[in-house]
């Protein structure tokens, strides 16, 4: 069993200026053969914390470490690591073959060793029919495969991959998600990604680093994270959330009452450092919301009227004002006609767990 991180960021800060720091403070490990994705929007920093593990930026201040060596002044070429970016980076006169083959010969392996090497990892993204193809006569999905073949051919102990994704149309990109997450599975390699887009971060990862304004605001399983949000950004960023403006009146334990702007009182779970007459934001998912409960366990009954219905197929979005808010958003599942119209009285009602007070810092 490893007893030190396969990957460590200690202290790493960057600044470019001298005054601005894009990234602050990062203290991260990733573990041998994790999937972690690095998620947040532009300019978050996300993406310099990518760089600079590659070797194309250089900390202002911190070490990063690769397997116990310290990594953070060493040329890129010299790191073993695997790059796939958004735009793939092919060289358009090079055949699909030659792409691949080209950190092998970066490297001088031998002409026998670099051909099996290419045939694998063309194979391995079911490419190897195309070797002959100019990067041209590919579609956006088959030069992202050859892209991933080119970083994976070498065999680096880890791929590093900055929005592979973000140039492909919805279905491909859903496909490709599966199918970057299989070969991830297959050969046990360390991947670290980064996007913007929460739903591709949740599908693919084994755990998510969630950033803002250069610090990371929480890391932990796409479960956890989507479930037990540590801080409003969080619980905004990852899904859709019904965010409620409130002061806390008492806390016992773990349970808390909040009174809601509205006067509304609501009984929900404390997280973080909530305390009697502290300000906080409810984190509620919409599909947590019921129309009009009847069991115990919704301990939170509200009144509330309709303001807008939108059929998704699988569920009908309901918009409605209620708790200060004329936006809450409520999913209904698909199971029937739901008989209601724009203006309509209803009661809804929400679980205390599913219920989250977080600390407003």
């Amino acid at each position: 069993m490893e007893t030190q991180p396969f990957i460590r960021f200690d202290g790493v800060e960057k600044s470019y200026d001298g005054e601005n720091y894009v990234v602050r403070g990062l203290h991260l490990d990733i573990k041998r053969g994790e999937f972690l994705t690095l998620l947040g929007p532009s300019g978050s920093g996300k993406t310099t914390v990518l760089m600079m593990l590659a070797g194309f930026e250089t900390p202002t201040s911190g070490a990063i470490y690769l397997e116990g060596n310290r990594i953070d002044r060493m040329p890129a070429h010299q790191r073993s690591i695997g790059v796939v970016f958004q735009n793939y980076a092919l060289f358009p006169h090079m055949s699909v073959a030659d792409n691949v083959a080209f950190p092998l010969r970066m490297r001088r392996l031998e002409r026998s060793d670099t051909a099996e090497r290419v045939r694998r990892a063309l194979d391995m993204v079911r490419m190897l029919p195309f070797q002959q193809r100019r990067p041209s006569q590919l579609s956006g999905g088959q030069q992202q495969r050859v892209a991933l073949a080119r970083a994976l051919v070498f065999e680096p102990k880890l791929v590093l991959m900055d929005e592979p994704l973000g140039a492909l149309d919805k279905q491909l990109r859903e496909h490709m998600q599966i199918e970057i997450k299989h070969l991830h599975d297959r050969l046990g390699i360390s991947i670290v990604y980064v996007t913007h887009d929460q739903g591709e971060a949740l599908t693919m990862s084994d755990r998510v680093g969630v950033f803002n304004l250069g610090k990371i605001q929480q890391i932990a399983p796409p479960k956890e994270l989507y479930e037990a949000p540590a801080n409003p950004f969080v619980a905004q960023f990852i899904g859709e959330n019904n965010a409620i403006s409130g002061r806390v009146q008492s806390v016992s334990g773990e349970d808390c009452v909040v009174e809601a702007s509205d006067g509304t009182i609501v009984h929900a779970i404390a997280s973080g450092r909530v305390s009697a007459g502290t300000p906080v934001s409810l984190s509620l998912r919409p599909e947590k919301v019921k129309l009009f409960p009847v069991e115990d366990r919704y301990v939170n009954r509200v009144k509330a009227k309709v303001s807008e219905l939108i059929y998704y197929g699988d569920h009908t979005r309901l918009s409605v004002s209620v708790c200060g808010r004329d936006d809450f958003i409520i999913k209904v599942p698909s199971t029937g006609e739901l008989p209601l119209q724009p203006g309509a009285d209803v009661v809804v009602g929400w679980r205390q767990e599913d219920c989250r007070a977080l600390a407003i810092e």
